[in-house]
């Protein structure tokens, strides 16, 4: 499977005021969280919240600054997580696509809306 890209927007959810933020991400499936840069924290006014230790695919870990609330918009689905700030690449990992009820087709490497629930995300709730 190849690298699956979308553009996403990501905003302050405590300050509406400020602009949102439309950037590329890696779909990844493999990762947990929403993983930010440095920069988009910055522009966004994120307020880091605490310190986290996140495990590398070398498997080494790290400690990082975990920020937010942060809204994620992807097509017509948002949610609000936390982020980690770490790297250069926007890494949209599985709570929030789970949380948007999102699907990586590894085929098409496309990250689309669930297709048996295109107007309203679902999930399991048990």
């Amino acid at each position: 499977m190849g690298i699956v890209a979308a553009k996403i927007r990501l905003s302050n959810a405590r300050n509406t005021e400020l602009k949102p933020v439309e950037t590329n991400c890696i779909a990844d499936t493999g990762a947990t969280y929403l993983c930010i840069t440095q920069e988009i924290a910055m522009q966004l006014k994120l307020e880091e919240l605490q310190k986290r230790d996140v495990k590398l695919a070398n498997g080494r870990i790290v400690e990082v600054s975990y920020v937010g609330p942060l809204k994620v918009e992807f097509e017509d689905r948002q949610c609000y997580v936390g982020a980690m700030v770490m790297g250069d690449t926007v890494l949209l990992g599985a709570i929030p696509m789970e949380d948007m009820d999102l699907i990586v087709h590894p085929k098409l490497l496309k990250l689309s809306v669930h297709p048996e629930r295109p107007n309203v995300a679902g999930g399991l709730a048990m």
